[in-house]
């Protein structure tokens, strides 16, 4: 397998949602993650398509007709098992497969794990990093060891009542929850969360900006990206709902130090990176903390496409390679949100 971006290649691009990772379920698809997958994929594959010689591959749900992504291979799948066979198939063949894929049930874990069994290569983050990162009572009690602030948490098993002696309002979510799924703000031990059927990870609620940072990881650098500030709903749920960026210079480089503290003690990795932060009011970043490590390409990617003065997806396959990047990036405001609009504010 090669990966030099100056030579054509063939990318497989696969994203849970739209690419047949729910065609062992009936009936219609979850709207958000549906709807997010779609945004995704369908900014990525943009970018990849504009690449000079890129051959690029994707798996579509049948019942996802309405997903176009020109200049790309689409293959319909209607079953579980053509779904896990292309996935061998295309990773054996392609140059690089790049996963998108949620961090519950091991899907994210299992998916890489299913590429690299095939001989494929990744452009995503590998299984040692997901391990890790997938689970976030043990990527907070590896980020402790270092010195790196995280929310005080429990964890609370499927039928364990809201402990008395804990500190509230408090967050409720899964431990390897993914794309605002299952998430409850609970004011006090009397609070009746809704029924969830795994462990979770009680969170102390932490007042602040809530952002996010991304990295292109690779074999000879690290490449931050422009952090961006999270929308979140105020419905109880805390959904995320989109982002903007820049940040004010002086929150962008807490955000950046932050997160690169993150990287220096995580499992090595390569591919694209997000970290979720809280940023609070001390300037000098005291109580700033890591609230999770997204070991996959996140919804910024969207805004942060918009941002860029160049390819973004040619940058990351780039990094990969080992190669260096210069990036550039627009200093207007951009919002974005999970549906893939954008607008410059």
């Amino acid at each position: 397998m090669r990966l030099d971006i100056g030579l054509p290649m063939h990318v497989f691009l696969y994203e849970w949602a739209t690419g047949g990772g729910l065609t062992h379920q009936q009936g219609s698809l979850p709207t958000s993650i549906l709807r997010e997958g779609t945004a995704i994929v369908s900014a990525v594959a943009a970018d990849l398509v504009k690449i000079n010689d890129c051959q690029v591959t994707a798996l579509r749900d049948l019942r996802v007709l309405d997903l176009c992504l020109p200049g790309c291979e689409l293959i319909d799948l209607h079953s579980p098992a053509t779904h896990r066979e292309e996935i061998e198939r295309l990773a054996a063949v392609a140059d690089g497969t790049l996963v998108i894929a949620p961090e519950f049930d091991q899907i994210l874990q299992h998916t890489a794990e299913s590429v690299t069994a095939a001989g494929g290569r990744l452009l995503s983050p590998p299984s040692s990093f997901i391990r890790v990162a997938a689970d976030k009572q043990q990527t907070a009690r590896q980020l402790a060891q270092a010195k790196i602030p995280v929310p005080s948490a429990v964890r609370l098993e499927p039928d364990e009542r809201l402990p008395t002696d804990f500190v509230y309002p408090a967050v409720l979510k899964p431990i390897d929850g993914a794309g605002s799924q299952d998430i409850q703000l609970v004011a006090g031990p009397h609070d009746t969360p809704l029924p969830y059927a795994w462990a979770r990870r009680l969170e102390r609620y932490y007042p602040g900006l809530a952002a996010s940072v991304a990295f292109l990881c690779g074999p000879h650098e690290v490449v931050p990206l422009p952090p961006c500030r999270q929308i979140l709903s105020e419905d109880g749920r805390l959904a995320y709902t989109g982002g903007a960026l820049p940040l004010p210079a002086g929150l962008a480089e807490r955000a950046t130090g932050l997160g690169r503290r993150v990287l220096d003690c995580m499992p090595a990795a390569h591919g694209y990176i997000g970290i979720d932060l809280l940023l609070g009011r001390d300037p000098a970043g005291s109580d700033d903390i890591v609230v999770e490590v997204n070991p996959r390409l996140t919804t910024s990617y969207i805004g942060l496409q918009a941002a860029c003065q160049s390819n973004l997806a040619e940058a990351m396959l780039a990094v990969c390679a080992g190669r260096k990047v210069a990036l550039e990036f627009s200093e207007r405001t951009i919002a974005f949100d999970v549906e893939g609009n954008t607008s410059f504010v």
